[in-house]
C-alpha cells in the first residue's frame, strides 16, 4: 500500500475543518429544537416502513388480525401457517420460521406482546404466546427437535414435535431458550440465559439451564 504524505494530510486536515466551519453552530435549545425534528422524522419513516410491510405480508398471506408494529423482521416461508393478532410488536431481526406441512395458526401471537431484537421463533407443530408478553432479545423458542437414533445421521432422521404455550403475562429476559413441550404459566418469569425444558407455573419465577424455580411474584 502507499503512504500519503504529510502535505496530503495537513491539506485533508484542513479541508474537513473548512467544512466544519461551513456548518452553522447551534446553541443548546437549538440543537434540542433539531434533535427533536430529527427523532418525529425517523418516528415517522419507521412508522411508514411498518405499515408497508403489514401490507406486504398480509399479501403473502400472513393472518394479520389488524395492525402489528413490524420493523425488520424476516418470515422466509408458510406465511400462512402465522397469526399476529392486533397490538403485537416486533422489533429488528425478529424471525418468524414454519416447517413442516402447512397448518393455520401453527405460530401464533397474542395482542400486546413484544417481542425484542434477534430472537427467533421456529415452529414444526404449534407455538402458541399469549396477550401482553414481553420476549427479550436474542431468544429462541421452538416446538421441535431432532431425532437421536444411533442408526441413522441425525440430518437424516424424522424431528420430534410438541407444543409450546407461553401463557399471558409471561416475560423472558434476554438469551431466554424455550424446547419443546413447554408450557409456561400465566405471569411467569424467566431469568436472562435461562434454558426451560419442563413447565413453568403461574407467577413463578425460574433462572439456570436448566431452568429451576428461584422465586414467585408477590402482589403490592
Amino acid at each position: 500500500m502507499g503512504i500519503v504524505s504529510g502535505d496530503l494530510w495537513m491539506e485533508c486536515r484542513a479541508g474537513v475543518l473548512e467544512v466544519l466551519d461551513w456548518f452553522p453552530s447551534f446553541s443548546v435549545a437549538e440543537l434540542e429544537i433539531v434533535m427533536n425534528l430529527l427523532h418525529v422524522f425517523i418516528r415517522l419513516y419507521r412508522g411508514i416502513a411498518s405499515r408497508a410491510r403489514n401490507i406486504w405480508f398480509r399479501s403473502l398471506g400472513v393472518q394479520l388480525n389488524g395492525y402489528v408494529w413490524m420493523q425488520r423482521v424476516s418470515i422466509p416461508r408458510q406465511w400462512s401457517d402465522i397469526t399476529l393478532e392486533q397490538g403485537v410488536a416486533l422489533d429488528d431481526s425478529v424471525v418468524l420460521l414454519c416447517s413442516g406441512p402447512l397448518k393455520s395458526e401453527k405460530l401464533t401471537i397474542r395482542s400486546g406482546t413484544y417481542v425484542n431484537r434477534n430472537t427467533m421463533f421456529d415452529a414444526h407443530s404449534h407455538i402458541e404466546v399469549g396477550h401482553d408478553c414481553m420476549i427479550g432479545p436474542h431468544c429462541y423458542i421452538t416446538d421441535s427437535d431432532h431425532g437421536k437414533n444411533s442408526g441413522l445421521p441425525i440430518k437424516a432422521q424424522s424431528m420430534t414435535v410438541k407444543p409450546v404455550v407461553i401463557e399471558d403475562d409471561v416475560w423472558m429476559g434476554a438469551g431466554v431458550i424455550i424446547l419443546k413441550g413447554v408450557r409456561i404459566g400465566r405471569g411467569a418469569i424467566i431469568a436472562a440465559g435461562s434454558v426451560v425444558n419442563k413447565d413453568v407455573p403461574e407467577m413463578v419465577v425460574v433462572a439456570g439451564a436448566p431452568a429451576k424455580p428461584v422465586g414467585v411474584r408477590e402482589g403490592r
